[in-house]
């Protein structure tokens, strides 16, 4: 079920909201209802993979307790160790099993075939919460839950099936003593109906263009070159696609979680303003970049060694990893390695430091940014390639396109309202509302800001029920 969709909007939300309130008088009911109302979510989507996520909840909540129980030795730690292999092991059969196999070529192929698997909604992002319990719990830094609550908080349905990822021990006191109000409330939907507009209005927009310019490289790659300005169109268009609509789905998500009173970490801090491909990380899904850090970098060793060949061992398993947790495809791969190349070199060189031009810096990271989206978007390889020739001008594909003109005019609105809004003009203007609330512009503000959400909501609605192009990017990892 979509966040995005009717029956979410109309039916599901509403009554999960209605009975989350009229048990307001048992913080454990709330709780089992919420329970309750999550499995509904994600079997709503996946009727028979809803039991693998079950079975996750169980078998991660039984080690925890497990290694809870047991003193400090070798027979906790091979407890551990098994429980770590099955969690990754779950996920490379459902997720990676394909991609090996096709190593064998036609044999591995046919055999995957039979197998019939298909990757479950969400996967990576709560097989990862279940291993940051086991982990949190195994370094005694909380204590073994019983399997109730571990079920509330690896299958809350707000962040369920696309992040942001919820490290456990972050989140562990708020599963009993969370506080709702109306502040918490009134902010929640204001971020959820801010990430409705995000994710209708502008990221479905610029998919459908990234696609338009994308299946028209795959589709003629060898007949026809794209032209090059029509290129650099499509890879800037998946770039805003990409931010809008993961962005949109995480504000969605922290939106929908703080009306049942949990707050949860912030996911995205404006990434294309960033002025490294180091910073740009440090802004871009900061869930996913936390959680390789906490259980990953730093248990390697992170950058305390003095052997510095260990750090870029540690980067290097990091980023690599980081890649193959997005997808099974050489595109995914080598997309982290070159991130892994870029920061490697950004550290070694002290970029930051000695790059004291902002608009350099800036200006750099976007175009790198950019230009590894066409790397991450691509089918494979071979396309990637032909795009980066495409971009360039060498693919006797020609310069200007009409095609890219038409397109820009048409949707110049949105592409402009996209720019803007990757920047924080948003919180800058709120701050100067803060700072100046006695103003008349204030006042005005007070009164149309309500006014403009509720038209915005209308507008998404009717957008949804003429069936417009509506998927989530991070569904597929």
């Amino acid at each position: 079920m979509l966040f995005s969709s009717i029956p979410f909007i109309l039916y599901f939300f509403p009554t999960v909201l209605v009975g989350y309130y009229l048990l307001f008088f048992s913080r454990l009911l709330q709780n089992v209802w919420l329970l309750f109302a999550s499995l509904l979510f994600y079997a709503w989507g996946e009727p028979v993979y809803v039991l693998l996520m079950i079975s996750s909840i169980m078998v991660n909540s039984i080690v925890a307790i497990v290694i809870g129980g047991m003193k400090k030795g070798q027979v906790r730690k091979a407890v551990f160790i098994l429980s770590v292999v099955f969690n990754i092991g779950m996920l490379f059969v459902f997720k990676y099993l394909g991609f090996v196999l096709s190593f064998f070529g036609e044999w591995g192929n046919a055999l995957y075939s039979k197998l019939n698997i298909s990757l479950p909604i969400g996967i990576s992002f709560f097989t990862f919460q279940a291993l940051s319990y086991v982990v949190d719990v195994y370094r005694g830094e909380v204590r073994p839950e019983n399997p109730f609550y571990v079920g509330l908080y690896i299958s809350f349905f707000p962040q369920l099936i696309a992040g942001p990822i919820v490290q456990y021990n972050y989140i562990a006191e708020q599963l009993r003593n969370r506080k709702s109000s109306i502040d918490k409330f009134s902010l929640g939907m204001c971020r959820f109906a801010a990430g409705f507009g995000k994710k209708i209005l502008l990221a479905n927009t610029f998919a459908s263009l990234a696609d338009h310019v994308f299946s028209w490289s795959q589709i003629g790659s060898d007949k026809l070159a794209v032209p090059a300005t029509l290129a650099w169109f499509g890879s800037i268009a998946y770039s805003l696609q990409i931010y809008f609509d993961f962005s949109a789905y995480s504000d969605m998500a922290i939106g929908l979680a703080l009306c049942f009173g949990f707050k949860l970490k912030e996911n995205f801090n404006y990434p294309y303003i960033a002025t490294s491909v180091t910073d740009f990380w440090k802004r871009w899904h900061i869930s996913l970049t936390d959680w390789f850090r906490d259980y990953v970098y730093i248990p390697l060793g992170g950058n305390r060694n003095a052997n510095k060949d260990l750090v870029v061992r540690n980067l290097l398993v990091v980023w690599t990893l980081t890649g193959i947790w997005h997808g099974a495809n050489w595109t995914f791969i080598f997309w982290g390695l070159f991130y892994f190349i870029l920061q490697l070199i950004e550290r070694f060189s002290d970029f930051e430091k000695n790059c004291h031009n902002t608009l350099i810096r800036r200006t750099y990271t976007l175009i790198t940014v950019n230009f590894l989206w066409v790397l991450f978007r691509s089918e494979d390889i071979y396309q990637a390639g032909r795009f980066y020739l495409n971009m360039f001008g060498v693919n006797n594909n020609g310069f200007l396109s009409d095609t890219a003109f038409m397109l820009l005019k048409e949707n110049i609105f949105f592409i402009l309202a996209g720019i803007l809004l990757s920047t924080p003009v948003v919180p800058m203007f709120n701050k100067w509302i803060y700072e100046h609330q006695k103003s008349k512009v204030s006042y005005v503000f007070s009164f149309i800001y309500p006014v403009t959400m509720i038209c915005m909501i209308i507008c998404c609605i009717s957008y949804l029920i003429i069936g417009s192009y509506n998927p989530f990017i991070y569904f597929n990892f």
